[in-house]
């Protein structure tokens, strides 16, 4: 255990849709690091909750599926009570119903030992909203990554589009908006940039740009003393 303590962790936050996840295991895979998609543990308690029609506003329910769910992670794919939930996770009504259950303390609170025992030897690249302020705040590298609310809603037009899913750009940007108000007003572990956190744009940058920005920032925190 005190091993893993002392493992580097690089922490990514920021909006929906930002390209945090996509830079930050692109980063991960660069420099032989674990990785941590922590919007995907929501998601699963998110998609848990729907597929048992629990009611979102029904707190003790929801603690109570995120204290027993039995997720796993393995080789890219997702795992919820043995079922193969990869793409599933990811559709809309799952990334909505994801936000409201991770506004509930309880909820944070179950998953926070789940997040924090992903770091070990040689280091981890952790992605989220709070990974920099609440789950790892002695990341040696804290990244706010962020695009304009115009660009974000483009790339998740894009995503749906790829994989033959329905969308409208007007309905997009406008999610994303009442997305960004609630993650950024939550009492517990609202989305907000870190005071030591260093804040990067991506909008117009192709992927490729912004994981070399990154892996020099990384090189810069371990020359520093």
């Amino acid at each position: 255990m005190g091993d893993n303590r002392h493992a580097p962790v690089i922490a990514i936050d920021g909006p929906s849709a930002s390209g945090k996840g996509t830079v930050a295991r692109l980063v991960a895979d660069k420099l032989g690091f674990h990785f941590l998609d922590s919007g995907a543990l929501y998601r699963l308690v998110a998609l848990a909750a729907l597929q048992s029609k629990t009611n979102l506003d029904d707190t003790l329910s929801i603690e109570h599926i995120t204290m027993k769910i039995n997720g796993k992670f393995c080789s890219g794919e997702v795992w919820l009570e043995g079922a193969r939930v990869t793409e599933a996770i990811r559709n809309e009504e799952v990334s909505a119903a994801a936000s409201r259950v991770a506004a509930l303390p309880g909820v944070r609170q179950a998953l926070l030992q789940r997040q924090r025992a992903f770091r070990r030897p040689p280091g981890l690249v952790a992605d989220g909203r709070d990974m920099g302020s609440t789950v790892f705040p002695d990341a040696e590298l804290k990244i706010f990554l962020t695009a304009s609310p115009e660009e974000r809603a483009r790339r998740r037009y894009k995503q749906l589009m790829e994989k033959g899913m329905r969308a409208s750009m007007i309905t997009l940007l406008q999610e994303m908006r009442e997305r960004d108000a609630r993650d950024s007003a939550r009492a517990v572990a609202p989305l907000q940039k870190c005071e030591d956190a260093i804040e990067l744009d991506t909008t117009g940058l192709p992927v490729e740009a912004v994981v070399s920005k990154l892996l020099v920032l990384y090189a810069k925190a371990q020359k520093a003393p």
